[in-house]
C-alpha cells in the first residue's frame, strides 16, 4: 500500500472554516488535538483584538504566539539532550580523576 494510500482525509474546523486535510491515520489524534490549540488561540486573541484589529492581524498574532511556543519547546528538548550529556561526561570525569588519585 502507498504512503498515500494509508492517508485518511478528515474535516479540521478551525475558528470559522471547515478545512479538509490529508493525514496519516496514526497521527489523525495529533492533527485533532493541534485543531483544539489553534481554535483556543483564535478565540483568546479575536476575545481580545476583535474591535481593535482586523481579523487578518489576529490571526497572525494566533501565529506567532503558536510559533513562539514550539520554538521555545524545541530549544527546551535541545538542551535537555545537552545536560543529559555533559552530566554523563562530568561524571566519568571524576570518576576517572577520582581513580588516579588513589
Amino acid at each position: 500500500m502507498s504512503e498515500e494510500e494509508q492517508k485518511r482525509l478528515i474535516r479540521l474546523r478551525i475558528y470559522d472554516t471547515i478545512i479538509p486535510v490529508r493525514v496519516p491515520q496514526e497521527e489523525e489524534p495529533l492533527y485533532r488535538r493541534d485543531a483544539d490549540l489553534i481554535n483556543e488561540l483564535l478565540n483568546l486573541y479575536f476575545a481580545n483584538f476583535k474591535e481593535q484589529k482586523p481579523d487578518k492581524e489576529i490571526i497572525f498574532y494566533a501565529m506567532i504566539d503558536l510559533g513562539l511556543r514550539l520554538q521555545k519547546e524545541l530549544r527546551r528538548n535541545d538542551t535537555k539532550s545537552y545536560d543529559e550529556a555533559m552530566k554523563e561526561l562530568t561524571g566519568e570525569i571524576e570518576s576517572l580523576l577520582s581513580d588516579r588519585d588513589k
